[in-house]
């Protein structure tokens, strides 16, 4: 007669796959995964707090780091709540550059997440293709805004000048929907790949509805919600949201691939406009009067891993008295509570990867 023995398991905080300092309290049956509790807040930094201690011009240029691999979109939340609260509207041209800007950095962030999720589960090369790619994005952020990550390049009413370089971003697109086709060789069918994702993970429609999951993730288990849909930087954008119903980490995969096919277009479509309206005028605020009336404001984004959305408490200050950041990495650790119950060890760290959140989205 054999017994087995629960063993507790910790996974990370120091492991490379756990895409931060996440550490996953894993209770196990031999392989099998009965329980998992996820600790967070080693890489705590205290980003709403210190919005209380700043002035919104002094806050803009922080924000960026609370997703580092895409700081274009909670630079874009912060103007879009000032914006709104004060009235500000942009000209189109502002508009087609700052979704130019977002789609770029969605290609990019979603590159990165293909690199690292085939380096966790042991395939290096395409880790070096898909950085190749995403260079040619940076180089450009750089030459643009003058920073690789944090560009600090929105400002509240505009931006910081007029777009430049369209032939660069004409070449990126034109070079890497070739490349995925290279990656879908390599990786789609690749037997261990396949092995590895299909079938695992399962994520029903339900389970990530109940567990406020939004972005990809959902999208990629039968959900069409895509919060560009409604947003007024695409309102003149053709839009089609990448929808699959195979809710497993395979389909994750191949759901961030047609994203990044998709965002392409809506490049080229801003391209043509830039093109052809070459009027750039802003209003922008002026930083030194810069005061949120009293009350409560509220913007939402479609971000590359989910619904990041924020919240700020105004009294008549040059300074937030209460901001709140909601972010899709935090919705997505607290997930495998669930997600991982079940499972065998060697699929943990393939179905976290597979939901693409990084940690200082979540330890904000």
């Amino acid at each position: 007669m054999t017994t087995t023995t629960k063993l507790k398991l910790n996974l990370g905080p120091q492991h490379p796959s756990t895409h931060g300092v996440l550490r996953l309290i894993l209770e196990l049956d031999g392989e099998k995964i009965l329980s998992c509790e996820p600790d967070i807040g080693y890489l705590h930094r205290g980003m709403e707090r210190m919005a209380e201690g700043l002035t919104y011009v002094q806050y803009l240029p922080t924000v960026d780091r609370i997703d580092y691999l895409a700081g274009f979109f909670y630079s874009e939340l912060l103007c879009r709540t000032v914006e709104q609260a004060l009235g500000v509207s942009l000209s189109e041209r502002v508009k087609t550059i700052r979704v130019t800007m977002l789609e770029l950095c969605r290609i990019a962030s979603h590159l990165l997440w293909i690199g690292a999720f085939l380096m966790d589960l042991g395939a290096v090369s395409p880790f070096f293709y898909a950085m190749r790619e995403r260079e040619m994005i940076l180089r450009y952020f750089e030459k643009l805004t003058g920073q690789r990550m944090m560009y600090n390049y929105f400002v509240f009413g505009g931006v910081r000048k007029d777009i430049d370089y369209l032939y660069d971003i004409e070449d990126i697109i034109n070079i890497i929907p070739a490349k995925l086709n290279d990656y879908e060789k390599i990786i789609s069918e690749n037997p261990i790949f396949i092995q590895r994702t299909k079938n695992k993970g399962i994520l029903e429609p339900e389970l990530a509805i109940n567990n406020s999951i939004t972005g990809v993730n959902l999208r990629a288990s039968g959900i069409n919600y895509d919060l560009r849909n409604s947003d007024y930087l695409y309102t003149d954008i053709d839009f089609k949201p990448i929808v699959m119903s195979g809710k497993d980490s395979f389909t994750r995969y191949k759901a961030r691939l047609e994203e990044i096919r998709e965002s392409i277009k809506i490049v080229k479509t801003c391209i043509t406009k830039l093109k052809k309206n070459s009027n750039f005028e802003q209003k922008l605020i002026n930083p030194l009067t810069l005061k949120l009336p009293d009350g409560e404001f509220y913007s939402e984004i479609e971000a590359p891993r989910g619904l990041a959305s924020v919240y700020i408490k105004s009294q008549e200050q040059d300074k937030p008295y209460r901001l709140k950041w909601r972010t899709g990495s935090y919705y997505s650790v607290n997930l495998l509570r669930k997600l991982l119950v079940g499972e065998y060890l060697n699929d943990a760290i393939a179905i976290s990867g597979s939901l693409d959140f990084i940690l200082p989205e979540v330890d904000k």
